[in-house]
C-alpha cells in the first residue's frame, strides 16, 4: 500500500490541514478535533485494489463527526464503509447504536448518516469502502446494520480479517483481474459475517428478514455449488423447507426462482466483464452453478432474450 502521510507530530496547523485533505480525500468530508493532551500522531496508507478503496491507518487523540452539513458535501452516496480494528480501541455512534470496538471487531459506517468516531488512544484500522448494493442487496437495508459490532470473536469476522490481512499484503502481486475477483471473495466474506452478527439477538419480527438475508448471503457464497438447491439452502439456515419458503413468498419471491435469478445475473456480469473474456461458455457456466452449458444457454436465452455467445459479443464490443 502505498503512504499517504505519516507524522509524529500533527500539532502544527499546516500538518494537521495536510492530514485533513487526505481524510476527506479517503473517507468523506467531516469536522476533526484532537482529544486529549497529548501529541497527534498518524499513519495512513491506501491502495485501490481490484477497484475497491482500501485505506490503512493509525492514529490517536482524535474526534471525528460526520454531520449533516459534511454528508451534504461528499459524493460517495452509494457506498458503506466498513472498518476492521487491527488494534487499539474505539467508540462509534450511529442509527443510536454506540459501540466500543475492541481489536478483531468489525463495523459498517453509513456515509449518508451521522455518525461520530472517537479514538482516545493509539489505534489502527483497515476501512474498506464497497458499493451500498452490494451489501443492501444481501443484508437489506443499511439501518439494519450500519452501526452494529461484528465481534471478533465470531468465526466469520476472524475469517474477515485474516483475509483482507492477506490481500493487502499480497495485492501488488496479482494481476488486476485476480486482484478484482478477490475483492468480491472479500465482500461476500463480509456479508456472510455481517447476517451471522444479525442472526444473533434478533428481535422476533426481524427473525424472518434475517433469516431471508442469511439464505441470500449464503447463495452469494455459494453460487458456484450445483447442487446448491431449495433443501439445502434451508438446511443451512437451521430452518425446515416449508419455513423458509414461506418467508421468501411473504417477501414475493420463490425460493428456486430467485436462486435461478441471481445464477443468470452473475453470469450476465461475467459475460459482459473483459476479465473473464477467455473463460469458455462452459466453464462460466459451471462456475455460476448450471450442471451443463445447454442447460444454462436455454435459462440465458429465455431470460434475456440472446444465446450466451450473442450477449458477450454485444456486451464486449460496446465497451471496446
Amino acid at each position: 500500500m502505498k503512504t499517504l502521510i505519516s507524522t509524529d507530530d500533527l500539532k502544527s496547523r499546516k500538518k494537521f490541514q495536510t492530514y485533513l485533505e487526505i481524510v476527506r480525500e479517503r473517507f468523506v468530508p467531516s469536522e476533526c478535533r484532537m482529544i486529549g493532551d497529548g501529541t497527534f500522531r498518524a499513519h495512513i496508507e491506501g491502495a485501490a485494489i481490484g477497484g475497491t478503496l482500501i485505506t490503512r491507518s493509525s492514529f490517536n487523540g482524535q474526534a471525528v463527526d460526520t454531520t449533516p452539513q459534511t454528508i451534504r458535501r461528499h459524493d460517495k452516496h452509494d457506498k458503506l464503509s466498513v472498518v476492521i480494528r487491527l488494534s487499539g480501541m474505539a467508540r462509534s455512534s450511529q442509527y443510536d447504536r454506540a459501540v466500543v470496538q475492541q481489536p478483531g471487531d468489525i463495523t459498517v459506517i453509513d456515509s449518508n448518516k451521522p455518525v461520530r468516531l472517537e479514538y482516545p488512544d493509539p489505534t489502527s484500522s483497515l476501512f474498506i469502502e464497497l458499493p451500498r448494493e452490494q451489501l443492501e442487496g444481501a443484508l437489506g437495508s443499511a439501518p439494519l446494520f450500519a452501526g452494529l459490532t461484528i465481534g471478533g470473536d465470531l468465526p466469520g469476522a476472524s475469517l474477515v480479517r485474516t483475509f483482507f490481512d492477506d490481500l493487502v499484503r499480497v495485492h501488488e502481486q496479482m494481476t488486476p483481474d485476480t486482484a478484482e475477483r478477490m475483492t468480491r471473495i472479500g465482500a461476500d466474506l463480509i456479508v456472510a459475517s455481517i447476517a451471522e452478527r444479525m442472526a444473533r439477538e434478533a428481535p422476533r419480527p426481524l427473525q424472518g428478514t434475517v433469516i431471508v438475508q442469511r439464505a441470500k448471503a449464503y447463495v452469494e457464497a455459494n453460487l458456484g455449488d450445483p447442487t446448491l438447491d431449495p433443501p439445502q439452502l434451508a438446511a443451512a439456515m437451521g430452518v425446515s423447507l416449508r419455513h423458509l419458503q414461506q418467508l421468501f413468498h411473504e417477501r414475493g419471491r420463490h425460493i428456486s426462482d430467485w436462486l435461478w435469478q441471481r445464477r443468470l445475473e452473475v453470469a450476465a456480469r461475467r459475460l459482459a466483464d473483459p476479465g473473464h473474456a477467455h473463460l469458455p461458455i462452459g466453464a462460466l457456466a459451471y462456475g455460476c452453478g448450471f450442471v451443463s452449458q445447454a442447460h444454462f444457454s436455454r435459462r440465458f436465452r429465455d431470460r434475456f432474450d440472446a444465446t450466451p455467445s450473442e450477449y458477450r459479443r454485444a456486451a464486449l464490443a460496446s465497451q471496446a
